[in-house]
């Protein structure tokens, strides 16, 4: 075995452990040559007498965390199948579940700890890494720490998280971060992910998560950017709630809205090619038909005082009732009384014609016969039948005065200055009427995003009037500068529909798991450098919930760039966990200069490159070998919770990164290591919160520990709130027969400052002149959803955008032959992607299928193979992020495989300013034949 990242100078028990593991190792291929699945896993034959056990855990693949079944046969893993009694996977696995396998064999696997010995640190750089044990690590790492706190620099260490799983890794940090005294505990990727739909959903109906849509009850749906059937959570689920959706009664329409032909908008009955970013200028003209058209839901959002329509091009709407309303309505009233009193006397008049014309009939026939008594008897049965037709109208007549008589008495005519629009459910819908919709026709929203006019209007139509429905978004609406007031745009549909928290529609939010308090408590461990030391002063090293991004959560992309300028300081230490900015990150060659000047714990069992700039390396487990808990989100709305239990036990020197964060603050001098010593380890902490399940039991009769180890699940039923016809229900345990108060709903349900769906946001009337500075908005119209024009980043004529694949599992796979064999199926891709470039742009750049291109603009350049095709727009390329990998293993390194190098080489560091969110999909390229 040569010496290198992937294989440093091996002691021999580490060998031992590599060899008898993983199987015959020597046999891959280097170089990147795609060697079978066979030879680089092969495994000794199972014992005649072997005996398979099935372990229950849940998948790493994406946040879905559906459960799983895992098959070993003497320790080996060989098989990974959907729990059958798991409500989310049903006994069913996406193509990514089965990554497991080859993941935890995966040939290039870090061994161990180890520790750089090359100070120099470069692409080109080998980092000369020997393996240390695990103690003399993590002292490495806590005599960092101490002498940061006894400095007073204690701000100056940080964590970088990707994928959290829960309380036992992630969840961990906030209690490190108070006891050890930096603001710095948690930085998370929620930037470069998708945190503009948190943050319409936050400020819009009060909840900062991803939504539960009830897929499989609803008969429309409208996907705006969001890869349905290739990357939207949870993806099994959609897959399986797909078949019942297109094969029910009636059939589920499903629109499209997109810059290219992907899997969903090649599954879908219609499929609208919108230019980039332009999505809410679509979901605006939609509400204007909406209400223009009088197809809004009266019993969620309410109605004019005199229930005239209002809405017209063009025309604002007084807030109040004016003494002209009052007239109005009076005279409109008096005008129906004396029409249906003139009917009534019609009618009555008619009464009497028919009558005598009955009599005088059957007097006629007493003495007729043969020929002319059959005629007799037709005409008086056809004055019959108009007689008896006459009756039914005058009865009808006769009840609609009789309501108008009440009407008189019940019915309270305006009031002069009372609101014109007695709204439910919503909030601020006249105001956003006049100062943004009343101009969105369908006509303007064709010139702004290309989308005709005709296909605007008949999609409003269609989403306002088949129920139930949903309009959802995800980061090709909303990763863009205007990102927030297109998703805000869109996610309004939902509300002038009536279809929030409503069957079919946008069911709710994930409920929180029962899960017992710990029995031990942080503040009772806290110095008083914890509690008042001079961390307390600095804020977060990406500036969020500073001046600077005052509505963000986190702005992981500023990191690199923040520390480079020494503002507000620069980082001194930093453990890195499941992300890796260095790549995936925009503009990601920022991180290689910051790097360069920190030290970089990687925690990653996988080469890649952040272990690549790294310091020390403490490899996880990987996830079929660790104990781990999770909430699941988002799914249906009822809380779910799943548990990893260990299929094998770790192939090598590895540690779970829960237990390395234990371990740490055991070395942290003062109380903190007494609070950790208490703790102890991780399967403490599980055990302890699985108390929580003796006084709620899930469905599925688990109760503690020991049994959500059998289950691999704990759930409760339904989830607990429904919306119909406008009034709120409450589950009782035997049906939804609890109707809230507006206190309820405000407390339970849509915790917004009013209560209500706010289209005339609180939170950004607060933050107006933020609003105004960052996007030249007016105060008077920072609160409302409007359009405002994308700002693009790079620079060329082409626009730029990186979707995701169904093959992608968040980064870790592009080191799996059998995936890059798979990656791409709408443009074939196998070994590489391709960048999908339209017929037009091809040939105005002399440009043929199979070229390799250029794609370059200020930020950087990138070699790329071309795929000719109308699967995109015009003035829109395509090139799916997961290739040009430069250290992640001998597959993801293969020198001869395109892109050459990561599409975040080309993006700008641009970031929407509300929700923080990196402008992945704003990008412009020039593209010419390399």
């Amino acid at each position: 075995m040569n010496e290198s990242i992937l294989n440093p100078k091996l002691t021999r028990r580490r060998f031992l452990q590599a060899t008898g593991a993983a199987g015959a190792l020597g046999a891959v291929g280097v170089g990147g040559q795609l060697t079978t699945i066979e030879k680089v896993h092969a495994q000794p034959e199972a014992a005649a007498a072997g005996q398979t056990v099935i372990t229950k855990s849940f998948c790493h693949q994406c946040p879905a965390r559906c459960g799983i079944d895992v098959y070993t046969t003497n320790g080996r893993i060989h098989a990974i199948y959907g729990t059958l009694d798991n409500p989310l996977s049903n006994g069913k696995l996406c193509p990514k579940g089965h990554y497991g396998v080859y993941l935890t064999y995966d040939a290039d696997r870090i061994k161990g700890p180890m520790k750089r010995t090359n100070p120099k640190k470069g692409r080109n750089e080998d980092p000369k890494f020997v393996p240390i044990s695990w103690d003399e690590a993590l002292d490495i790492v806590a005599g960092r720490l101490n002498a940061l706190r006894e400095k007073g620099e204690s701000h100056r260490f940080a964590v970088l998280t990707g994928r959290g799983w829960g309380y036992t890794d992630v969840g961990l940090l906030k209690e490190f971060g108070q006891l050890y005294g930096t603001p710095n505990y948690n930085l998370g990727h929620s930037s470069m992910c998708s945190d503009a739909s948190e943050t319409v959903k936050h400020i819009m109906d009060g909840h900062h998560a991803y939504s539960a849509y009830d897929y499989s009850n609803s008969n429309y749906v409208l996907v705006f950017g969001a890869g349905l059937l290739e990357a939207f959570r949870p993806y099994n689920a959609n897959m399986q709630n797909w078949g019942k959706m297109r094969t029910k009664s009636p059939k589920t329409k499903v629109t499209v809205v997109d810059v290219h032909l992907n899997t969903t908008g090649s599954a879908a009955d219609r499929l609208l090619l919108v230019k980039p970013g332009r999505d809410g200028a679509l979901a605006l003209a939609m509400a204007h038909v909406i209400l223009t058209e009088g197809l809004w839901d009266k019993n969620f959002v309410g109605d004019f005082v005199d229930g005239v329509n209002r809405f017209k091009t063009g025309a604002s709407i007084p807030l109040t009732v004016s003494q002209e309303d009052v007239d109005a309505w009076r005279q409109a009233r008096a005008e129906a009384a004396a029409k249906k009193e003139a009917a009534a006397k019609k009618a009555a008049e008619a009464r009497e014609k028919a009558l005598a014309e009955l009599d005088k009939l059957k007097k006629a026939l007493k003495g007729a016969k043969g020929d002319e008594k059959a005629a007799l008897e037709k005409k008086l049965a056809e004055a019959q039948k108009k007689f008896d037709e006459g009756e039914a109208k005058a009865k009808k007549i006769a009840e609609q005065r009789a309501l108008l008589e009440k009407d008189k008495k019940t019915e309270m005519a305006p009031v002069v200055g009372q609101p014109l629009f007695n709204e439910k459910w919503t909030v601020g819908l006249i105001e956003w009427w006049n100062v943004e919709l009343k101009d969105r026709t369908p006509e303007w929203a064709a010139e702004v995003s290309g989308v005709a006019a005709k296909d605007i209007i008949t999609v409003a139509r269609e989403f306002a009037t088949t129920k139930p429905a949903v309009a959802l978004f995800e980061r090709g609406a909303s990763a863009h500068t205007n990102g927030v007031y297109n998703g805000m745009a869109i996610h309004a549909l939902n509300a002038l529909t009536g279809n929030m928290f409503a069957k079919g529609g946008l069911r709710g939010y994930q409920m929180k798991t029962a899960w017992a308090k710990l029995p031990i408590k942080v503040e009772d461990y806290q110095d008083d450098y914890a509690k008042n030391g001079p961390w307390k002063k600095f804020p977060r090293i990406d500036m969020a919930k500073t001046k600077k991004w005052p509505l963000v959560k986190n702005m992981m992309q500023e990191i690199a760039i923040n520390h480079l300028k020494g503002e507000p300081y620069k980082l001194d230490t930093a453990i890195i966990y499941m992300t890796g900015a260095i790549f995936s990150g925009p503009d990601c060659t920022k991180w290689e200069e910051a790097w360069r000047e920190v030290f970089v714990i990687d925690t990653s069992p996988y080469p890649g490159e952040t272990n690549k700039f790294a310091d020390l390396i403490l490899p996880d487990h990987t996830y079929l070998e660790r104990l781990q808990i999770a909430d699941t989100y988002p799914y249906e709305g009822y809380p779910i919770s799943m548990i990893r239990t260990p299929a094998i036990k770790p192939l090598f020197d590895t540690k779970v990164f829960g237990d390395m964060i234990i371990e740490l603050g055991k070395r942290i001098k003062g109380p903190t290591a007494d609070y950790y010593n208490k703790v102890g380890n991780t399967e403490n902490i599980i055990k302890w919160m699985c108390e929580g399940f003796k006084d709620k039991p899930g469905d599925n009769g688990v109760v503690d520990f020991e049994t959500f180890k059998q289950k691999g699940v704990w759930y409760r039923k339904p989830y607990a709130y429904l919306q119909k016809d406008g009034v709120f229900y409450e589950w009782d345990g035997k049906g939804y027969n609890k109707v809230l108060t507006e206190a309820e709903v405000k407390e339970k349900v849509m915790p917004t400052p009013t209560g209500k769906f706010e289209l005339k946001v609180t939170e950004l009337e607060h933050h107006a002149d933020y609003v105004q500075e960052k996007l030249g908005i007016p105060p008077e119209r920072a609160p409302f959803p409007q359009w405002i024009e994308p700002k693009h980043g790079g620079d060329g004529d082409l626009h730029f955008v990186s979707p995701k694949l169904a093959g992608q599992a968040e980064g870790r796979s592009s080191n799996l032959p059998h995936v890059a064999a798979m990656i791409q199926p709408v443009q074939g891709g196998k070994r590489e992607v391709f960048l999908e470039i339209h017929p037009e742009a091809a040939a105005k750049r002399g440009i043929k299928d199979g070229d390799i291109v250029r794609m370059k603009n200020k930020i950087g350049e990138i070699r790329v193979r071309a795929r000719v095709t109308h699967t995109t727009r015009p003035d829109t390329v395509v090139l799916p992020m997961i290739h040009g990998h430069w250290a992640q293993g001998r597959w993801a390194e293969a020198k001869d495989r395109l892109p050459s190098g990561s599409t975040n080489e080309i993006t700008e560091n641009l970031s929407e300013p509300l929700s923080g969110l990196a402008c992945y999909h704003s990008g412009l390229v020039s593209v010419e034949r390399a």
